[in-house]
């Protein structure tokens, strides 16, 4: 296929360069080929007799091998060598500097399929392909793009050579395989010849089935486009990639040229065809007007060596060949593939695909792949102009039809149907038994709550799991979980591990973890002592002091409102006895907002307002710290957290087989001769109880289990570390990712708060004691005293203008003095003012009013009088 479109397309070239004499300054292009009929000797042979006509460069050959036994040949005699098919990524032009692709490397197909593979989500891959060096290489190539984006090949079915392959039993053999993996994915990078046959064969086993991804390279858009007679409804769903050509006036005015030509459709390698004719032809040219001059020259390694039928002598050295290959490379210009140029190594500027679906018998082209842009739906060279962006969020592909005819994208695996279940590793623990425990000696049962919520999230995948469950550990003791974890990271014992696994950093590192199931951390357990109940203890918010500086302001606001409602409010006269009551009872039922309405006068209100805020800090402050003292024990206890913990000498406690241990020594630098082993809830409460340990560092679902039972211990402090209990999965593993889905699912449905209830809400103390981080504080008078200052002055103020006031309008409104006989002595004069004044203050306000208008009245009557009675 890719000889005869070749040659058409070599043909036209010729034709082309040839029409202009002058394009060569007089000269001719001459095209010879030789058809080696896909034979390796062959080819040899056809390029050394093209060595004795002096030749100026060679255009192929057409597989990678011939390319890299011929580049050699190349080297020796400097005649550059161009191929277009031969894409192998390992030809390297430091290797072979005579070799150019003049078509993009098939590296670069094979990074566009691990960005398809990345965008779909996938992460396994089985590649299938012939044992050449081009198909190889490819492949190799692609495992590598494929690491960079932490996903892998998982298997490489390898296939006999194209052009041997005669009987599709070692294609059966390979498919017969694959289909009882995992991996649902297959990227064919193969012949035409190859391709169809394993089309062909997948067809009748069933695996072109919804389920299956089956990626092509450009063997199959290149079959199609040619015409060759293949039945597409059999590939329906199938992905295949075309090097991308950008639109142009000259490629359409060259296709419909190429019309005419009824043999072969013409395909995107007879494009790259034509381009590499003139790209030697530019060369050539560009070497002639700078006054170069075509000259060959007998080898003299050649001729030195002897033989009877090889006439090795009558090879020509291209003389000029390093001065071509300079131009060669250096080419820029406007093709029928778009811009031909060459990057400093010499791969081709703006390597891009089309990718194309399979559908209905016919090609729907999804989107497109390019180097600069990555993945999208519009041509790749509508981004050329702008900085490149690879970002997860710009790249786009259109819906596509996938074998089966479903338009959802396949997960990409199936569990491996080969009869084998999935090992799944769980600890035979000794103690905590509530998490994982054998069902009645069982060798596989298992419960707890950790496989509760395994299996729940089991049963929310959309496929079955079939599994197993296998002990680790011999159930006299705790396992080592670091041990666990590496028996899941060689997969030879389990393919996962399941129970109370906690998420550590170390571990991620070999493993996947699911997501968190249960959140966990380390936290201190100590012996506490609690206060014995106290029917007083509704006193323990204030201090002695603050209680006495309380009631005290209560009685002091209580006579300053007194003092200013006395002569204007009548709820304060009447009998001293009353009077006092009415203080004690307006004073105090400040604290329920009454009698704010009661007070007449203006600086009466504004001392009770500020006490009414005084009152309601002061009852808001002792409110939460009785609920505080009631609700939450005060416990007491010579370790405060982990910090007198750790500046503490007495030896600390830790589980069996926990990642504590590590991490107190690790971590929190503490001496390994500080720490004691502890097997089971039982063995903790008797090492806190005797002295052994002086308090114990464990994981917080396990700490909360044994404080449901052992009431005379407590979390001292806050958690320390945060992190969480997961499953654990192989690197890579697509199970993790569902399974991490699954268990979201059953959070958000609440399941997973029902299994812990289920197994983990359970108490035996009637108060069970949570985290303290110390002893609280009762509340003092330093907390408050701004604020009893605030209303200490506000009452002084009062009182102070109250008191002017009332001596302002004593000295206005004063009473009558009776006359008297005799003249009073001094000392009585004074105390009769005071008690005079007393008396006033006493008085009510309104009748002071009264006699003071009675007083004006009579004054008016007897000036009337006196006026009357004046003789005129």
């Amino acid at each position: 296929m890719y000889g005869q479109t070749a040659s058409i397309a070599f043909k036209a070239a010729e034709e082309d360069v040839n029409s202009d004499p002058t394009f060569l300054g007089g000269s001719k292009l001459r095209i010879m080929i030789s058809d080696a009929q896909r034979s390796g000797f062959l080819s040899i042979m056809g390029a050394l007799q093209f060595m004795e006509t002096d030749v100026v460069a060679i255009i192929g050959p057409q597989t990678s091998i011939m390319a890299h036994v011929l580049s050699h040949l190349a080297n020796e005699l400097t005649v550059p060598m161009l191929s277009f098919t031969a894409l192998d990524p390992t030809l390297s032009p430091l290797q072979f500097p005579f070799f150019v692709q003049t078509a993009p490397s098939d590296l670069f197909l094979m990074r566009a399929i691990a960005e398809m593979i990345t965008y779909y989500g996938w992460s396994d891959v089985v590649a299938l392909y012939n044992d050449d060096d081009n198909s190889r290489n490819g492949v190799t190539a692609l495992g590598d793009e494929l690491e960079e984006r932490r996903c892998k090949i998982s298997y490489k079915a390898v296939l006999p050579l194209d052009v041997v392959i005669t009987s599709p039993a070692e294609i059966i053999e390979e498919l017969t395989k694959i289909r009882g993996m995992e991996s649902r994915i297959i990227v064919v990078n193969t012949f035409p010849n190859t391709g169809k046959m394993i089309f062909e064969e997948a067809k009748r086993l069933g695996m072109m089935e919804k389920g299956y991804v089956w990626i092509a390279t450009t063997w199959l858009s290149s079959l199609v486009d040619s015409d060759y007679p293949l039945d597409l409804k059999s590939l329906n769903g199938v992905l295949a990639l075309r090097l991308h050509t950008p639109d142009s006036r000259k490629k359409r005015d060259f296709a419909a040229r190429w019309k005419k030509n009824k043999t072969i459709g013409l395909n995107v390698y007879g494009l790259y065809a034509y381009d590499t004719v003139w790209i030697i032809a530019q060369a050539v040219k560009s070497f002639l007007e700078a006054g170069g001059n075509l000259t060959f020259s007998h080898d003299a390694k050649l001729s030195s060596l002897k033989g009877e039928a090889l006439n090795l002598s009558a090879l020509s050295r291209f003389d000029e060949g390093p001065q071509l290959l300079d131009y060669i490379i250096h080419t820029k210009m406007s093709g029928l593939t778009g811009p031909v140029q060459f990057h400093r190594d010499r791969s081709m500027v703006q390597p891009s695909y089309d990718i194309i679906n399979v559908v209905d018998g016919g090609f729907h082209q999804i989107g497109y792949w390019s180097n600069h842009s990555g993945l999208s739906v519009v041509p790749p060279e509508s981004f050329y102009n702008k900085p490149s962006n690879r970002s997860s969020s710009n790249q786009h592909l259109k819906s596509v039809t996938w074998p089966g005819g479903t338009s959802v994208t396949p997960r990409g695996w199936v569990f491996p149907n080969n009869g084998k279940l999935l090992r799944i590793g769980v600890p035979d623990r000794a103690s905590f038994k509530d998490f994982v425990s054998r069902v009645n000696g069982s060798s596989h049962k298992v419960q707890g709550y950790c496989i509760d919520v395994f299996e729940a999230a089991v049963k929310l995948l959309s496929y079955p799991v079939p599994h197993e469950f296998i002990f680790f550990g011999d159930g006299l003791q705790n396992p080592n979980y670091n041990d666990l974890i590496d028996k899941v990271t060689n997969g030879v014992d389990f393919d996962a591990a399941v129970g109370d696994i906690a998420i550590v950093t170390k571990r991620t590192r070999i493993v996947d973890y699911t997501q968190p199931y249960i959140e966990s951390g380390l936290v201190v357990v100590a012996p506490v002592t609690a206060p014995n109940e106290n029917p007083w203890a509704f006193l323990r918010p204030f201090t002695p002091p603050m209680w006495a500086v309380t009631a005290s302001f209560f009685m002091v606001v209580g006579a300053v409102i007194w003092i200013l409602e006395h002569r204007t409010n009548d709820e304060f006269r009447g009998p001293p006895r009353r009077q006092i009551i009415t203080i004690i009872w307006f004073t105090f039922s400040t604290m329920f907002f009454s009698h704010r309405e009661n007070t007449t006068s203006t600086l009466g209100r504004m001392v009770l307002l500020i006490w009414l805020f005084v009152v309601l800090i002061i009852t808001s402050s002792y409110t939460a710290s009785l609920t505080s003292i009631l609700t939450v024990q005060q416990l007491n206890s010579p370790i405060k957290g982990v910090d007198t913990l750790i500046s503490s000498s007495g030896r600390i406690g830790f589980q069996v087989g926990s990642f504590a241990e590590s991490y107190m020594i690790d971590e929190l630098n503490i001496a390994r001769s500080r720490l004691v082993a502890l097997g089971s809830p039982q063995e903790y409460a008797t090492a806190l109880q005797n002295g052994t340990v002086a308090a114990i560092v464990d994981e917080r679902p396990y700490v909360d289990l044994f404080l449901s039972d052992y009431c005379m211990f407590a979390i001292r402090g806050q958690e320390f570390t945060r992190c969480g209990w997961g499953f654990a999965f192989p690197r890579d593993s697509p199970l993790a990712v569902d399974m991490s889905t699954a268990i979201l699912g059953l959070s958000e449905t609440g399941e997973l708060q029902r299994i812990h209830d289920r197994w983990l809400s359970k108490s035996n103390c009637s108060s069970p004691h949570g985290s303290q981080s110390g002893d609280s504080e009762q509340l003092n008078v330093h907390s408050f005293w701004g604020m009893f200052l605030v209303c200490g002055i506000a009452c002084l103020v009062a009182l102070f203008i109250h008191f002017v006031k009332i001596v302002r309008n004593f000295i206005k409104h004063k009473p009558e003095k009776e006359e008297e006989k005799d003249i009073p002595s001094p000392e009585s004069s004074r105390l009769k003012k005071l008690q005079t004044f007393l008396a006033y203050v006493d008085e009510k306000e309104e009748e002071s009013k009264r006699r003071f208008k009675r007083k004006r009245s009579s004054l008016s009557i007897n000036a009337n009088s006196s006026i009357s009675s004046t003789p005129i």
